[in-house]
């Protein structure tokens, strides 16, 4: 097997908990860990992406939290007795 030696400079702080967490996750060590991300990439098996969490504001947040307990308490429903009941609602 022809292979070669991959060296990434990191925080040792970084490797040490990166390390705990694959040795939690059933791997023998970060390297095996590594390993087994870089072919399940090179394969295609998974993809990255980075995405910006969006935030809402506090005036949006709390718009949609009143609209989440009017939906709950079923605020502003109106319930057709009929279908002709109904189409007169939707007009």
């Amino acid at each position: 097997m022809n292979t070669t030696n991959l060296q990434i400079p990191i925080r040792t702080d970084l490797k040490i908990a990166a390390t705990e967490v694959a040795i939690e996750q059933g791997f023998s060590s970060l390297q095996e860990a590594v390993r087994v991300f870089i072919n399940k990439f090179a394969n295609k098996a998974i993809t990255i992406s980075f995405v910006d969490e969006e935030r809402l504001s506090a005036k949006a947040e709390q718009r949609y939290l009143k609209m989440a307990e009017d939906i709950k308490s079923c605020k502003g429903w109106h319930k057709a007795e009929s279908v002709e009941d109904l189409f007169k609602q939707l007009k």
